[in-house]
């Protein structure tokens, strides 16, 4: 997975790098967004419409294991409320918002 969301989108999610993906591989939690691993083409497209520089690569400098893995456990992980793993559905649109967030993330203090 070369593309991964970080902590610069918790309580901000200007979802424009929803509007550019070409494979609706970003899904909405309940306080950030989310790159599912096995959906992403590796396009680059978000990255460069993000405002907040959320977005990036493992391919690129040294990547933040901790968000690398957060984004996929959002997949792989029984979130709170959901009666199993998120998985490989094929696009957000299918699923709409989420509306949960990884342990990691639901344990962030509030920017708001």
């Amino acid at each position: 997975m070369p593309f991964y969301i970080g902590e610069a989108c918790v309580d901000e999610m200007d979802k424009s790098c929803t509007e550019e993906c070409p494979v609706d591989c970003i899904y909405e939690g309940d306080r950030k967004l989310y790159i599912n691993p096995s959906e992403c083409i590796d396009c680059g497209a978000c990255e460069t419409v993000c405002p907040v520089e959320a977005i990036s690569s493992t391919l690129r400098g040294t990547p933040s294991a901790e968000w690398v893995a957060d984004n996929a456990a959002f997949f792989t992980e029984t979130l709170p409320g959901r009666a199993e793993a998120l998985g490989n559905p094929g696009g957000s649109r299918r699923t709409g918002v989420i509306g949960a967030d990884t342990t990691k993330v639901a344990a962030l203090e509030s920017r708001a």
